[in-house]
């Protein structure tokens, strides 16, 4: 495994460094599998991507006049482009999700001399922080900052989270710091931010910290903050106190939203209380409070683990029958449940009902999960798994990686798994503690619990902190192991794990 450590920091288009904000990241797992250990490997950091953009481009584009530029509808755009058609190009570029052809326009906006004005640099911060690319944004901040503009507390928000989504706490806790030296003072969506990791990681004590401190600033405890709340306590086994927090929600008059409505559907449904979530599904419909792909997939996902499979796939026929898109997760525990009772005519009636309804890329997805399940046996090859999604001009995600990981995971095919890890990486999409908690399972259902082992030491080194599902993964191939005693020391380590420095 490498990790990159950072050097000085440069402009965007020649990043061979990172900012202040970043030390390190884990860049993706390299090496033999069948080794007992993982070596860690420490090299200096050079974001080839980037450096890839400019020499590419440099040579070929001399200017936004001479060249036609190709726009993502797939039409060619020769008209001349100004400063201004470039930023909001690169606005457009960045609505869309497209960082790649951002940071390409970006390349050759600067190549001619073109800056990014406020807003561009807003975008493209927010695009590249959405899908994981934590590198490059702080790169872009650092550069934007250098420049003599004054990013706004949103723009922060924005690194925020994506350091969180990768469990980068010593990180996240310089942003903080950050805007506590520059005085923006932390607003309402900063905290909704620290609280959703918090919930997530199931960090009872600074959960409450946090809302103590909302408290006392004055910030509306509106229905997200309730509604992680209700989470938490039942991730804690509280779930009474969740229903007692629905009462007091009741009581203060605050009107139930779906945000509110999901998170009770999913306690009851966590706690095997099916016809209780039905009666709130219904409920909430009655109150004309349409549910989302969220509501849907919980009453799946909770169906599946209680083993009512039917009535599991009625529901999935009716989130169709309602116009939402699938979620690439349920079909991955469908098809494991179905696949588990030799059910693969259901699942080729399910493909085929997907593709009348017009969900093709969907479909896409759908085809290749059962096959890595082993149907057919095509896509045993993460790679080929990976160039049949793109064949059907499915955008990758990092989501979509982590269910094909998961995927090969479940059946204990270690390197096919580290291989989905690498693929991820060579698309530009850096892995986060989902994918490395997706690949301690791997190694641990196959029994290799030293390589589970060693991706946690580099999960750790890397300035990742683990969470909850990352210790339980650990433990549950300690004991497949049948290493009790290192189970009980991890479990012991967990408990006594240092509290979030960085909360305030």
């Amino acid at each position: 495994m490498q990790i990159m450590f950072s050097v000085e920091p440069y402009s965007v288009p020649l990043v061979c460094g990172i900012s202040p904000f970043f030390p390190v990241f884990l860049k993706y797992l390299k090496g033999h599998t069948e080794s007992k250990s993982l070596n860690s490997l420490y090299h200096p950091v050079r974001c080839n991507r980037v450096k890839d953009y400019y020499d590419n481009t440099i040579r070929s584009f001399s200017s936004p006049f001479e060249n036609s530029m190709v726009h993502p509808s797939g039409l060619e755009n020769r008209e001349e482009l100004s400063r201004e058609g470039c930023n909001d190009l690169l606005c457009e570029l960045c609505g869309w999700g497209d960082a790649d052809n951002a940071m390409s326009l970006l390349t050759r906006m600067e190549a001619v001399g073109f800056r990014p004005n406020v807003t561009a640099y807003i975008c493209l911060i927010t695009a590249l922080g959405n899908v994981g690319r934590t590198l490059e944004a702080d790169a872009i901040l650092q550069d934007m900052i250098r420049l003599g503009f004054k990013p706004r507390l949103n723009v922060y928000n924005v690194l925020l989270r994506c350091f969180l989504r990768k469990g980068l706490l010593r990180v996240a806790g310089k942003v903080l710091e950050e805007i506590d030296d520059l005085g923006i003072g932390r607003n309402q969506e900063t905290y909704e931010i620290l609280l959703d990791y918090c919930v997530h990681s199931g960090r009872l004590e600074d959960t409450w910290t946090i809302l103590g401190e909302m408290r006392r600033e004055g910030f509306q405890l509106n229905s997200f903050v309730y509604s992680k709340v209700i989470r938490l306590y039942r991730d804690n086994g509280m779930w009474k106190k969740a229903m007692g927090i629905v009462r007091q929600i009741k009581e203060m008059g605050i009107s139930l939203d779906k945000k509110i409505y999901n998170s009770i559907i999913d306690t009851f449904g966590k706690y095997g209380d099916l016809g209780e979530a039905l009666e709130v599904f219904e409920k909430m419909q009655e109150e004309g409070i349409k549910p989302d792909i969220t509501t849907w997939n919980l009453l799946i996902k909770w169906h599946c683990n209680s083993g009512y499979l039917d009535h599991a796939l009625e529901l999935f026929a009716k989130m169709q029958e309602q116009g939402l898109y699938p979620d690439p997760k349920i079909f991955s525990m469908l098809i494991s449940r179905l696949g588990e009772q030799g059910k693969w005519d259901i699942i080729k009636k399910n493909f085929e009902n997907m593709k009348c309804r017009g969900h093709q890329k969907s479909g896409a997805i759908y085809a290749v999960l059962v096959d890595i399940y082993g149907q057919y046996g095509r896509f045993q090859d993460a790679e080929e798994c990976v160039n049949a999604l793109k064949a059907e001009g499915i955008q990758l995600s990092a989501s979509i990686f982590c269910v094909l990981a998961n995927a090969y995971a479940q059946q204990g095919l270690c390197e096919q798994t580290v291989k989905v890890l690498q693929l991820m990486e060579a698309e530009g999409i850096e892995p986060n503690l989902i994918m490395l908690n997706v690949l301690i399972n791997a190694f641990g259902i196959s029994g290799r619990h030293l390589e589970a082992l060693s991706v946690y030491n580099c999960i750790k080194e890397s300035g990742i902190s683990p969470d909850v599902v990352t210790y339980g993964t650990l433990m549950k191939a300690f004991i497949r192991a049948k290493k009790f005693d290192q189970a009980i020391t991890l479990a012991n380590r967990y408990h006594k794990a240092y509290r979030w420095a960085f909360v305030p």
